[in-house]
């Protein structure tokens, strides 16, 4: 049973209106750790860029990072903001070493009713975070069960730490995933193990078995996985911004129409680079065996 697996607070959650926030981590640990932290305050979670790579983390800890709502909508401000930042390239989100979020905050939610959860559209804007353009890491230390793990399968890459565990277990709760778990873990797993993950919600992968399903794309010893996300973000910020863009595009794209349809999409994009600075300065830079300098023009 889930119970036997966690603590209580991963099934009772902490609600968001009644939390007393605190650091996930030491002052001191954010300033050794961060090149520079942004302006912006927010409830929830943290923010700090480190060089061309904006770093969010979920800071809900006496809840285990429960995705609350308040929470949810200041990672999509944070989104934003780096999103139209032209000095980030990529984004990492990541919780804590015990939790990178344990779900959805059931105490919020469990006094709803359809009609207020279909006509307010509830969880829809979970999703605004696949509109944002750069590419988003989830750095996964702990916990990812239930929204936690459909919030990784939101990211682009996944890195785990070596204690990571994905589950989706909302059965349990007598619901279903409702913000993408039945759509992306299938795509990532195969049916046969979505179907026994989330048909049993006791049935969770650890991180070796995620990377061995192909959920997950690296494992990291526990106090090296951010440090690595991180790395991995500013390799691809240090690419040519329109092509990583676009790539994600094509590849997000091949999810949603036929292997016809993405083909010709992956062309007319292929195609458009042409247009750009930095593909005269790509392909000029190979032919004269020296690293290229990319304007995101």
């Amino acid at each position: 049973m889930l119970r036997n697996l966690v603590s209580p607070a991963i099934v009772r959650p902490l609600s968001c209106s009644k939390l007393t926030v605190t650091r996930a981590f030491s002052t001191s640990f954010i300033q050794r750790q961060a090149a520079s932290t942004n302006d912006a305050s927010y409830t929830h979670i943290l923010t700090e860029t480190r060089e061309k790579v904006g770093l969010i983390t979920l800071n809900r800890p006496k809840a285990l990072n429960a995705l609350c709502g308040d929470l949810f909508t200041e990672v999509n401000d944070a989104l934003d903001k780096y999103d139209a930042d032209e000095n980030i390239g990529a984004v990492v989100i990541t919780g804590s070493q015990k939790a990178f979020a344990a779900g959805a905050d059931i105490k919020e939610m469990k006094d709803f009713k359809f009609v207020d959860t279909y006509t307010k559209n509830f969880l829809g804007h979970w999703a605004h975070m696949i509109d944002i353009k750069k590419p988003i890491i989830a750095a996964v230390n702990g916990y990812a069960l239930g929204g936690g793990c459909e919030l990784a399968m939101m990211c682009d890459i996944i890195y785990a730490g070596e204690k990571a565990v994905f589950g989706q277990p909302e059965i349990k709760l007598g619901i279903i995933p409702g913000a993408g778990g039945t759509q992306r873990l299938i795509k990532a797993v195969g049916k046969s193990k979505a179907m026994e993950m989330i048909l049993t919600g006791s049935v969770n992968l650890n991180a070796h078995e995620a990377h061995q399903a192909g959920l997950v794309s690296k494992v990291f010893p526990i106090d090296q996985l951010v440090d690595e996300a991180v790395k991995t973000g500013n390799i691809i910020a240090n690419m040519s911004q329109p092509s990583v863009q676009m790539a994600k595009e094509a590849i997000n794209k091949s999810y949603e129409v036929s292997l016809s349809a993405g083909l010709r999409w992956e062309r007319i994009l292929f195609q458009s680079l042409f247009g750009t600075a930095d593909q005269i300065e790509g392909m000029g830079a190979f032919a004269e065996k020296r690293a290229a300098k990319f304007t995101n023009k």
